[in-house]
């Protein structure tokens, strides 16, 4: 359980944070750029969350997901433990083949009830959609983010594996939700020329 009794430390004020095993690194790290975009990721499914119905299970999903964005930032900002690599344990949260499983169990199950794509979906719709395009659209940036992080240090491929299937369960999630309020809006290329 963390336990935060003050927010301020003063540690970061020379431009580098900690790691959970204690190191630092600069904030301008390509890793910190990962966490932060991951970050804002999580605050952007808060957001489109906060108009849902707090009983549907599309609020439920997006809890399980805000729930799971915390554990792959500390998956991030942990490196990996030289006897056991990205392997969970004790003091190492790591992202889980389970959880990229229950996301493409659920992608699956609000694809079945979706007709096929025709064209590119413009982003919008309804409030709740445009909100969840915006935040899948974020997801895609941090996931490029921890691409670009694990081409200098070890990251877990799981975590990888968890944003790219993320982006991928919100644009899914946009078409369930826009397809109960009259559907998706479709791109109609060359339309104004």
């Amino acid at each position: 359980m963390v336990k935060l009794n003050k927010i301020y430390t003063r540690t970061g004020d020379a431009g580098t944070t900690g790691l959970v095993d204690g190191s630092r690194i600069a904030k301008s790290a390509p890793l910190m750029a990962a966490v932060g975009d991951v970050d804002e990721t999580n605050s952007a499914i808060g957001v489109a969350a906060a108009v849902l119905d707090a009983g549907s299970e599309a609020a439920a999903m997006l809890s399980r997901i805000q729930n799971e964005l915390f554990d792959l930032g500390a998956d991030l900002a942990t490196p990996a433990d030289p006897a056991t690599g990205f392997a969970p344990a004790e003091m190492a949260l790591r992202v889980v083949q389970s959880q990229i499983d229950r996301l493409e169990a659920e992608i699956d199950a609000m694809n079945d009830n979706l007709s096929p794509l025709s064209s590119f979906i413009l982003p919008g719709g309804t409030e709740v959609a445009a909100r969840l395009h915006l935040a899948r659209a974020i997801a895609r940036r941090a996931e490029r983010s921890a691409v670009a992080a694990g081409a200098q240090r070890d990251l877990n491929p799981l975590a990888l594996t968890y944003l790219n299937r993320l982006s991928d369960h919100l644009f899914v999630l946009t078409r369930a939700l826009n397809a109960a309020a009259g559907g998706d809006i479709l791109w109609k290329p060359g339309a104004t020329r």
